[in-house]
């Protein structure tokens, strides 16, 4: 059902169409159809009670707000690995945010790069099953991690059913081989139904999750500007010109996510930039039965106005001590 306030919205577009076609009929519809549209083909939102066991899951020690660790901690333990999985519980997390990739033959695994180079001791490019095994995901590590590997999905999901943490599975790409792998992992363990939700920047993943389990939480990721700026604020082009005509792909895709896509997709929760967060904003999306998640939350003083102020979740980097922001 489409939520009070959003004829706001549909009545901006027929002005905005009226203006520009001069045309009522025609203004009616376009309206018209971008309605019909979202409610013939949206999917609804998983039961309040099941978003709310994923997303506030009961027990918490951290006065009642759910603390997920990045890439499973990448600032304490190396990323994406078995090892930051088990520092991550041993720290206090509530959950672990993975990323799913896949081998050059379709092998799911953790790997939030395309390449092996920065978290490995591996060279040479793309992720090739043959070799990725062999690697030492340690790089950046001491001793303590020597060895630690690169983990399949099921090895990953499996630990954290172990340690009873939360996942948030973090798509990039390959909506259709995410969506088969994922969907292997919540037959094999149904307990995932509530104790995990798959999130993406990509409309299409979470979109094509849906379809193929409407039974999955889900959750959109977006930070506003990321079209045409760096997550520190540099411009993406040299091109004043180009930069303009990001700048307005972006508030298209900034609106589209607040309006429309959010509804079509029937997500649970936004995974929001720390930076445009506050409390009229965690409000609006409330008030649409929408959680909202702040990332990356790596100093001390912003995760306590998280615990006290903003009452949310958030992902950080390290459950141990302050580290340099990720944007």
């Amino acid at each position: 059902m489409l939520q009070i306030g959003d004829e706001v919205y549909f009545s901006a577009v027929f002005l905005l169409v009226l203006f520009g076609t001069r045309s009522a009929i025609g203004a009616s519809a376009v309206t018209a159809s971008i309605y019909v549209f979202i409610v013939m083909f949206r999917f609804p939102q998983v039961p309040a009670d099941q978003a709310s066991q994923v997303l506030r899951p009961t027990g918490l020690a951290s006065a009642g707000v759910p603390v997920v660790a990045h890439r499973a901690g990448g600032h304490d333990a190396p990323e994406n690995t078995i090892a930051a999985i088990r520092e991550a519980s041993r720290n206090g997390a509530t959950g672990v945010e993975l990323d799913l990739g896949f081998t050059a033959d379709g092998e799911a695994v953790l790997m939030h790069d395309e390449t092996v180079d920065r978290t490995t001791n591996g060279t040479g490019g793309g992720i090739n099953n043959k070799c990725l095994f062999l690697f030492s995901v340690a790089k950046h590590f001491q001793e303590k991690f020597k060895g630690e590997k690169v983990p399949t999905l099921q090895e990953a999901v499996e630990e954290c059913i172990n340690h009873q943490l939360t996942i948030f599975f973090d798509v990039k790409d390959q909506p259709d081989k995410a969506a088969a792998a994922l969907g292997e992992m919540y037959h094999k363990h149904p307990v995932l139904y509530n104790s995990s939700i798959v999130c993406s920047f990509q409309p299409k993943v979470i979109y094509k999750m849906r379809q193929a389990d409407p039974g999955v939480v889900t959750a959109l990721t977006h930070r506003p500007w990321s079209l045409s700026r760096y997550g520190d604020g540099t411009p993406r082009s040299l091109s004043a010109w180009t930069n303009y005509w990001l700048g307005v792909l972006d508030v298209l895709l900034d609106w589209a996510h607040h309006h429309l896509l959010w509804n079509l997709c029937g997500v649970s929760a936004i995974l929001m930039q720390k930076d445009f967060i506050s409390l009229d904003y965690v409000q609006y999306w409330a008030e649409r039965g929408v959680e909202v998640v702040g990332w990356t939350i790596n100093t001390a003083v912003d995760k306590q106005y998280y615990q006290d102020v903003l009452k949310i979740s958030y992902i950080t980097d390290s459950l141990r001590e302050d580290c340099e922001p990720h944007y």
